[in-house]
């Protein structure tokens, strides 16, 4: 989606953000101008933005915080160990979330990609 982010971070955004989906298509117009800010420090992966808003226009979600995208993960078992979510404030990309449902399954940004990317 852009050379700006990490692979795993721009991979996961184009995966989850449906180009079908008229917020999401306002969503993946803020993408070249983004920037990760943080990520958590436990190692799942998820990413803080940080956004220049004067260089984009907000999505049509709200004024508040809303989950944008929330999709669940399913292994090649077809276990579903967690979800990733797209977090949205004020109608820009505010962060990229990774949960875990599972104590027996790591799950990571590397771990959703792949679950993402791989036929169920």
């Amino acid at each position: 989606m852009t050379d700006s982010l990490p692979d795993d971070v721009a991979d996961v955004l184009d995966l989850v953000l449906d180009p079908a989906e008229p917020v999401h298509v306002a969503l993946r117009r803020q993408v070249p101008q983004l920037r990760v800010q943080s990520r958590c420090t436990c190692g799942c992966g998820t990413a803080y933005f940080a956004l220049d808003t004067d260089k984009v226009v907000p999505a049509p979600t709200g004024p508040g915080t809303v989950a944008a995208a929330d999709v669940q993960l399913l292994t090649g078992t077809g276990e579903c160990p967690g979800e990733v979510l797209v977090f949205v404030q004020g109608g820009y990309l505010s962060w990229l979330e990774v949960c875990s449902w599972s104590d027996d399954v790591e799950v990571t940004l590397a771990a959703a990609r792949r679950w993402l990317t791989s036929p169920s």
